[in-house]
C-alpha cells in the first residue's frame, strides 16, 4: 500500500513498484454525513440522465423521496459532488480565473482520427461510506480512455497529472477539450496544454452536452460496475475501475462498429502507412 510517510521510497517510486501511475495515487474516502452521501447518491444517477438540472430540481427530487431539505443544503451537496461547472448559476464563473476561459472548438469540427481530440471531465464516485473523485482522459475518435485516476480532492496538479501521464504514454492529442470548472480555468491547466502546442477548447458554460462522449463512460462505469458494487477504499476502488477499463476497451462499441482499441489501433496504423 503506498505510504506518503515513507523516507526511503518516493512516491513516485512507490508508485513504479506497484505499477500504478502516479497520477492515480487511491486515498481514504472523504468522510461525509450518512444522510448526506445517500442523497448524493440519489442526485449523482439522476444528473447523469439529467446534467444540466440545478438547484431547483435537485430540491423537488430529495423532498419527493422524503429529505426535508433546503436549496443551501443542496447547493452545498453539489459543491462537494464537484457538480458546478455543470448547472447552471448566475456566478458560475466567480471562481474560475476568466482569462483562462477558452472557447468551444468542436462544434463543427469532423473528428477522423485517434488522438486528434481529448475530452476530459471528474466525477464524483460513491463509496460504501463516504466518497472519491475520478478523472478520466477519452479520446474522442475511438473512445479509448487515455488516462485516469482517483483522489479525495479535485486539485489543479491532480488534473494535470492525470493528462500529463497519457501524453508520455500515447503522445500529444491536437486538441484537448473540458468544461469550465476551476481546475481547467486556471494558468497551470491552460500553461500546460500551450507549452506542449495542445490547442484548449472549454464547454460553452452550463452545457453538459458539450463533453458528450466522457459523459456517456460515467454512466457506463457508474451503471455497470460502481453504482452494484460500492468499495471500501481507494485501493479497492482503483483496481476494479482498472479491470472495468480493461474490458470497456475490449468490448464492441453500438457507435463506432467496434472495440475502442481496435478503432484506436486501425487509426494509428492508418496515419503512419
Amino acid at each position: 500500500m503506498i505510504n506518503p510517510r515513507d523516507k526511503k521510497l518516493s512516491l513516485r517510486k512507490q508508485c513504479a513498484v506497484l505499477n500504478i501511475p502516479r497520477s492515480s495515487l487511491y486515498y481514504a474516502p472523504l468522510p461525509e454525513k450518512p444522510e448526506n452521501v445517500k442523497m448524493m447518491g440519489i442526485m449523482d444517477k439522476h444528473l447523469l440522465d439529467h446534467p444540466t438540472e440545478g438547484v431547483v430540481s435537485m430540491v423537488n427530487l430529495l423532498r419527493g423521496v422524503g429529505y426535508p431539505v433546503g436549496p443551501k443544503r443542496v447547493r452545498r451537496l453539489f459543491k462537494v459532488m464537484g457538480y458546478e461547472a455543470i448547472y447552471r448559476r448566475r456566478n458560475l464563473t466567480k471562481n474560475a480565473v476568466k482569462e483562462f476561459i477558452r472557447p468551444y472548438l468542436l462544434r463543427g469540427l469532423k473528428i477522423t482520427h485517434a488522438n486528434q481530440v481529448w475530452c476530459t471531465d471528474i466525477t464524483y464516485i460513491p463509496m460504501a461510506k463516504g466518497f472519491l473523485y475520478m478523472t478520466a482522459v477519452i479520446d474522442v475518435y475511438s473512445r479509448r480512455i487515455m488516462g485516469w485516476g482517483i483522489s479525495n480532492s479535485m486539485t489543479k496538479k491532480w488534473c494535470v497529472g492525470v493528462l500529463d501521464d497519457a501524453i508520455r504514454t500515447h503522445g500529444k492529442p491536437e486538441i484537448v477539450n473540458s468544461d469550465q470548472g476551476s481546475q481547467y480555468t486556471s494558468f497551470d491547466w491552460t500553461n500546460y496544454l500551450n507549452q506542449n502546442g495542445i490547442k484548449v477548447s472549454m464547454d460553452g458554460k452550463g452545457r453538459a452536452t458539450d463533453n458528450a462522449w466522457i459523459e456517456r463512460f460515467w454512466k457506463t462505469i457508474k451503471y455497470d460496475y460502481i453504482y452494484l458494487n460500492p468499495c471500501d477504499n481507494g485501493f479497492e476502488l482503483y483496481e476494479g475501475v482498472r479491470k472495468h477499463i480493461d474490458y470497456y476497451h475490449q468490448k464492441k462499441h453500438q457507435s463506432i462498429k467496434m472495440s475502442p482499441l481496435e478503432r484506436y489501433e486501425k487509426s494509428l496504423i492508418k496515419k503512419a502507412a
